[in-house]
């Protein structure tokens, strides 16, 4: 047997340490080179380094134990009743929270707060506060916990965004300062700080008066979960979902456990979403990215029950007014943006129209008479006339997928990116005789749905597979013309369509509707900004089980399928999944890399 590293025992210890603090005994640690994450019970932290410098490994301890103390002070559920719907006032109210679980821990445990120092040094090394030139710059959520975290545990702003914060802390204190005084008190009581926390974000303008209406006292979690499973009926269409028996088969290792039905917040007690229940903390999920890994030779992805599963058009989700004024919110969206993409869109017209142009062969015995070399003849009467023939230039027959990540973490700004680019592309594809669909993914609720409350209703079989109810939406269909489509992009911007991911099942839905088509060139193209995430199922399988089907699908794809596959990711490295990926970091360079990427594949071979 190996003997066990200095990185084995620190881990080991990092994970009894993280299990104590959290409360939780079947917690698990492991290292990533990635963003830190947590996904239920799993720690992902930052890998310290096998010479364990005392740096990186504070770091470690620090992100371990803001997880840990998530853990065992956080309530998702009464977190996500009270969460605002606007993007930035959900920020703000997130990075509010973060700072009270974490003062929590830095008020009861001296080398806690050491710990927590570190990974907040790590976290502000990426911020854009630190480099931040005019108070517009300034990302308020990132002020605003350092100016809480400040008259929570006693911390000065650090000098990295010192300058930023000063930019914007006479507004923030002339306006909510007696609040972030009133909050030191609270911290103990995550009801009470969190009502404060939403008077605060109103005085600062950041939500209407009377845009969030918490309901503190709503402890009957259970009774949450069958409002909004009426909720979500209201939309329910029949089983339409089909999934290829060589990919979606019974199960395998799909292994363990319906423990967490005894967590705060956890699944059961976290109901489907209401009408008002747009920001459940599932709008921000985890992105675990992975390294590659061998898959198992005995993995087969299994579906608890595809009854609840639906394909429905934009149209069928909203009715013509509402779709009309999200519509029009959306073409609001393109203002300071549409001259860059479109830029861009037409560099691609030009592009394709160029490989369609006609093509002549010259100084050809027969053919037409090529008029521009008649001047010669009159030069030189000893020159004979000149043809030329007009040759032939392959252009495939084309059709482009565009399946877009319509899930929770998408909401604001990428979203709002990712349908402006699909309605240019359509656009411009069009005009160059390339068809176009435009499809979506997401699930039908948060946290299990109907598919769950089946499950839960036959006695919680073991590893039931995927334990969600789909729902796959088609913005745009190929044979469409854009003008007839255009109003249901704005669907995206609906508050409440963007729910959780399960992007194996979404591409093999996709590259399906690909394969019926004629088109000689098939091109399937994910937006995206991470790894399939939904909670219901990962609770009760193995942690990876979504990320090693998608694995699946996309070798599938990329080895067997004439259909060309590339990704964007949005935020996070694709590139771990797909061969031909391009990572983007800032949402605002997504139109141009749709461009580029699609010209590239577009070469004639």
């Amino acid at each position: 047997m190996a003997e066990e590293t200095p990185l084995d025992r620190f881990k080991s210890a990092l994970t009894g340490a993280s299990r104590a603090l959290a409360h939780e005994p079947e917690l698990e640690l492991s290292w990533t080179a990635d963003a830190p994450a947590e996904a239920g019970k799993t720690l992902r932290v930052p890998m310290p380094g096998r010479d364990l410098s005392r740096q990186r490994a504070l770091e470690a301890r620090g992100v371990a134990d803001s997880f840990a103390l998530k853990l065992r002070h956080h309530d998702a559920s009464l977190h996500a009743r009270g969460a605002p719907f606007e993007a930035s006032a959900r920020a703000c109210f997130d990075a509010i929270e973060t700072v009270r679980y974490e003062a929590l821990g830095s008020r009861d445990y001296v080398g806690i707060r050491g710990n927590i120092g570190a990974a907040h040094a790590l976290r502000l090394a990426s911020d854009p506060i630190t480099r931040a030139t005019r108070a517009e710059d300034v990302p308020v959520e990132a002020a605003l916990s350092l100016l809480l975290r400040e008259r929570l545990t006693g911390e000065a702003v650090p000098d990295a965004a010192r300058a930023g914060v000063d930019m914007v802390r006479n507004w923030i204190e002339g306006k909510a300062g007696a609040d972030l005084d009133a909050l030191a008190g609270l911290i103990d009581d995550q009801a009470a700080f969190q009502n404060l926390s939403l008077d605060l974000l109103r005085h600062l303008q950041l939500v209407e008066p009377d845009e969030v209406t918490p309901e503190e006292n709503e402890e009957d979690d259970e009774e949450g979960e069958d409002d909004g499973e009426q909720d979500e009926d209201q939309e329910q269409d029949g089983p339409d979902q089909d999934t290829p028996s060589e990919i979606a088969g019974e199960t395998g290792d799909g292994d363990q456990d319906g423990e967490t039905d005894t967590e705060p917040g956890d699944i059961d007690e976290m109901g489907e979403a209401e009408a008002g229940d747009e920001g459940e903390e599932g709008m921000l999920p985890v992105r675990p990215n992975r390294p590659w890994t061998e898959l198992p030779d005995d993995f087969e992805y299994k579906v608890y029950t595809s009854r609840f599963d639906e394909i429905v058009s934009a149209g069928e989700l909203c009715d013509e007014e509402e779709l009309t004024r999200l519509r029009a919110y959306l073409d609001s969206q393109l203002t300071g943006l549409q001259g860059v993409v479109t830029r861009l869109a037409n560099r691609l017209q030009r592009r394709l129209m160029a490989q369609q142009n006609r093509s002549w062969d010259f100084d050809q015995e027969e053919g037409l008479l090529d008029a521009a070399r008649l001047a010669r003849v009159v030069i030189s009467p000893g020159h004979s006339l000149s043809y030329k023939i007009e040759r032939d230039v392959e252009f495939k027959d084309t059709i482009v997928t565009l399946l877009i990540d319509n899930s929770g973490s998408m909401r604001g700004r990428p979203i709002s990116i990712a349908a402006i680019s699909a309605d240019i592309m359509a656009r411009t594809l069009e005009r160059c005789g390339v068809k176009v669909e435009i499809l979506g993914f997401t699930t039908r609720a948060w946290k299990g749905g109907q598919s769950r409350e089946a499950w839960l209703a036959e006695g919680k079989p073991a590893s039931p597979g995927r334990l969600n109810d789909l729902r796959h939406i088609v913005y745009k269909q190929a044979d469409e013309p854009w003008r007839r489509a255009r109003r249901n992009l704005g669907l995206m911007m609906r508050e409440g369509l963007l729910k959780e991911n399960i992007d194996g099942e979404a591409l093999l839905w996709a590259h399906g509707r690909l394969l019926a088509r004629p088109e000689d060139r098939r091109i399937l193209m994910v937006i995206s900004d991470g790894a399939p995430v939904d909670d219901s199922t990962l609770s009760v399988n193995s942690a990876g089980y979504l990320e090693t089907h998608l694995r699946k699908v996309i070798g599938w794809i990329e080895k067997m399928s004439p259909i060309q596959l590339v990704a964007i990711g949005i935020g996070h490295d694709v590139t771990r999944y797909y061969k031909r990926a391009v990572t983007i970091m800032d949402v605002e360079q997504l139109g141009g890399t749709i461009i580029e990427q699609l010209a590239d594949l577009f070469e004639v071979e």
